[in-house]
């Protein structure tokens, strides 16, 4: 299952051609020194947001918070099933993160 889902997470981030997928044992991406997406251990997806966007989220795709690890990732969803499905969702949303992310203040603390 994980690596169906690696090899899923993997064909959407080489559509979205301004961002690279990272990491080896725990796929992401990053963009202005945040993490914006990640595949975890369970081969769950999450894509983070802003905290309004996030919460706005969770009431469109009756989705919930993410969690890596075992802990709450701040400002992430969870990919639901449903979601995964939507290639095209899917891309928008990395997208829309990506652009967020870069929209705001760099994180010097991962610079």
């Amino acid at each position: 299952m994980w690596e169906e889902r690696l090899k899923l997470y993997d064909s959407f981030v080489t559509k979205c051609a301004r961002f690279d997928r990272l990491g080896k044992t725990m796929p992401y991406t990053s963009t202005n020194g945040y993490m914006f997406s990640l595949l975890n251990k369970n081969a769950e997806l999450g894509i983070r947001f802003s905290k309004e966007v996030q919460e706005t989220y969770f009431k469109k795709f009756d989705t919930t918070i993410y969690k890596s690890y075992g802990a709450v990732m701040k400002g992430y969803i969870l990919i639901t099933e449903a979601m995964l499905t939507n290639e095209t969702l899917i891309l928008d949303l990395l997208n829309e993160s990506y652009d967020y992310f870069n929209s705001i203040e760099p994180n010097k603390h991962k610079k």
